[in-house]
């Protein structure tokens, strides 16, 4: 924060499209302050900025600032569309956030041709009215051909999309059997019980696998077996340092940028069925109301007897398909005890609180060239919920004994949302009937999911759901519990995948070194490995924020590839959203578009009522609120921009 005598602070930029902004500030008590378009003195979004606030906040509006000086530019190189003249070029960029087109001399075009997405560096920043210039580092291909769209994500968001070659090197360099000589020092699983991977199809990076026991006395005998992965990626290695630079894997459809080299993701690591593979394990004995009575963690080697799909399990355990339960047949009471145990898990959890929202993901079906073909809500079905069960069950277990021993850690942190977010949601929630109780002192859980039981199998399930995600906290990793809001948990953490995500395989290297040393480790040892945690916490989140806008980015231009060749067509829908400035809708896809207000009547002013998320016509007094079902026409669909545009249909 800067010199508060001469009212300068420090902040970061987010412009809008239209030319004005915001800075936020890292300071928890300072608000976002606002940028005119006129204040915003050549700064581009995600500048660290240097600002004057000139007008205070008021009841009615917040802040209002000017930026001063950029003290830090966010970007230096832009992925756009290359526009070529006979002298030189343009490159529009695809953030449009980015507030301006890039100037190409003729001699900095790299052979780049009109209508190629390109990468360019920034030689000279926009002032006074003139536009950046730059130069054309790579040529990605043509706007039209096959995979350049996501090869721009990519681009955009700085994915490292190839591993350097040491550290396939060191990968390659890795056994793709297990060391025989290192079983004696772990816990025997193999030829005990059948042990089973349960994922969607595609899956090709299995972390988890699983074992359920109904015990004579009425307790649940629980195995969670995870990939060892510290065992292979050794700290301070070639493959640890672009692990924790890498931070997490991103998936995109067609492909994935992942954490891990695929000789470990897909090789060693991954536990594929009939191979011996290094585990560490979390056992633990469940009563019959959902507790964990007893448990223990320790290093395992296992032999996955068969791997399972969601869509296979669940017609085992509806007894829904005759070919599949006689294929099954042998583990049939297994796959009973799995789903016995997730429903008294998934009992206990909503009795505490547990917010179950019901926001369904999209599924979105490529053709061979990469090209949206199909868009639809993904499928759920129970045997995910029997997995989801048993990995928050081995997450939490996991938190709390290492947050008892007092050890360096990472814990997954959702605190309680801010009252004035809950206020905001009760100004829609009271218009319908509904309230979630809070105050001040007391946020809990358990208020938000008794709106969530009200509403749920109702018109407004969807919204309401979307609404509560709204007002709540991101998740993120810190080196210090402070619990998990959504699953109303006191101790939680990511223990599952470790290919996958870095905090996973850093705890397990901490885990591991416990076991090793009698759970007992030097007081040098626990400060170098707390300095760690906090370190590789904050670039965790970091590296997952870019990774969770890179997948919404992905998902945004197939879904509006998908619509483009669905322009005049009409469809149902439903009012997910009301701004300003028009109301979004969903379709039953789970694609949503934006009808801005004159596309919803020529002769019809719309006001907006911010307290109750409604529009009003002033003529007709028509009234559209969050949740209506409305009938649109599609206007526009462009994956270039990303946009897709609805206009309303009135119904005779």
């Amino acid at each position: 924060m800067g010199n508060k005598k001469k009212r300068k602070y420090e902040g970061i930029f987010r412009a809008n499209e239209k030319g004005y902004g915001f800075v936020e500030f890292e300071v928890e008590d300072m608000e976002d302050v606002f940028i005119p378009s006129k204040s915003v003195n050549g700064a581009l979004n995600g500048d660290t900025v240097l600002i004057n606030i000139f007008k205070p906040k008021t009841n009615e509006r917040r802040a209002e600032g000017k930026i001063v000086k950029v003290l830090k530019r966010d970007k230096d190189t832009i992925v756009g569309i290359f526009q070529k003249s006979r002298n030189f070029g343009f490159v529009v960029p695809d953030d449009k956030k980015f507030d301006t087109d890039i100037f190409i001399s003729k001699n900095k075009c790299l052979n780049a041709r009109n209508n190629d997405k390109v990468v360019a560096k920034i030689i000279k920043y926009p002032e006074k009215g003139k536009n950046a210039e730059g130069e054309i580092v790579e040529v990605l291909g043509n706007i039209d051909l096959a995979g350049v769209d996501m090869l721009s994500v990519i681009k955009e968001f700085d994915l490292p999309n190839e591993f350097p070659l040491p550290v396939t090197l060191e990968a390659m360099g890795i056994p793709q059997e297990i060391d025989k000589k290192d079983i004696k020092n772990r816990k025997d699983f193999r030829d005990i019980h059948p042990i089973f991977t349960i994922d969607g199809e595609d899956a090709k990076d299995l972390d988890d696998a699983v074992f359920v026991q109904k015990n004579e006395d009425g307790t649940y005998l629980l195995e969670v077996h995870i990939a060892d992965v510290s065992y292979y990626v050794k700290e301070d290695s070639i493959l640890d340092k672009e692990a924790i630079k890498r931070g997490t894997s991103v998936y995109m459809f067609d492909r994935v940028v992942p954490m891990l080299p695929f000789e470990l993701s897909n090789g060693i690591c991954s536990l594929n069925a009939g191979e011996d593979r290094f585990a560490l394990s979390c056992i633990m004995k469940i009563d019959s109301s959902g507790n964990v009575i007893s448990s223990d963690v320790c290093k395992s080697v296992i032999r996955v007897t068969e791997r399972m799909s969601y869509t296979d399990v669940y017609k085992i355990i509806t007894n829904s398909d005759e070919e599949i339960v006689k294929k099954y047949e042998k583990y049939i009471s297994c796959f009973k005890d799995m789903e016995e145990l997730a429903h008294i898990l998934k009992d206990r959890r909503l009795k505490q609180g547990y917010l179950n929202l019901d926001i369904p993901e999209s599924k979105i079906v490529l053709d061979d060239n990469g090209k949206a073909i199909e868009v639809k809500k993904y499928e759920l079905n129970f045997a995910n919920e029997i997995i989801e069960q048993f990995m928050l069950t081995a997450n939490e277990t996991v938190a709390e004994k290492f947050y008892w021993l007092e050890a360096p850690f990472i814990y997954r942190v959702h605190e309680e949302p801010e009252l004035e977010k809950i206020n905001e949601a009760n100004k829609f929630l009271f218009n319908i009937g509904y309230k979630i109780k809070a105050s001040k002192d007391n946020v809990r859980p358990k208020a938000f999911a008794e709106v969530l039981e009200k509403i749920k199998d109702t018109e407004y399930e969807k919204v309401i759901s979307t609404l509560i995600l709204r007002a709540l906290k991101i998740a993120r990793y810190e080196a210090e519990n402070k619990g998990h809001f959504g699953i109303a948990s006191k101790y939680y953490c990511h223990f599952t995948s470790p290919i996958r995500r870095y905090p996973d395989l850093f705890i397990h290297r901490i885990i591991s070194e416990y076991i090793k040393n009698g759970y007992h480790l030097n007081e040098e040892h626990i400060q170098e490995l707390e300095g760690k945690a906090i370190k590789y916490a904050e670039s965790s989140s970091d590296c997952e924020k870019v990774a969770t806008k890179a997948e919404r980015e992905a998902e945004d231009i197939k879904k509006a590839e998908f619509m483009e060749d669905k322009i005049g067509e009409e469809f149902d829908g439903i009012i997910s959203s009301i701004t300003s400035f028009g109301m979004f809708v969903e379709l039953e896809s789970t694609v949503e578009g934006l009808i801005r207000f004159e596309s919803m009547g020529a002769n019809e002013y719309y006001i907006y009522d911010e307290n109750r998320k409604t529009l009003v016509g002033e003529k007709s007094n028509r009234v559209f609120k969050i949740g209506d079902k409305v009938k649109i026409k599609v206007i526009e669909a462009n994956k270039l921009i990303r946009k897709i545009a609805f206009e309303l249909v009135e119904e005779n």
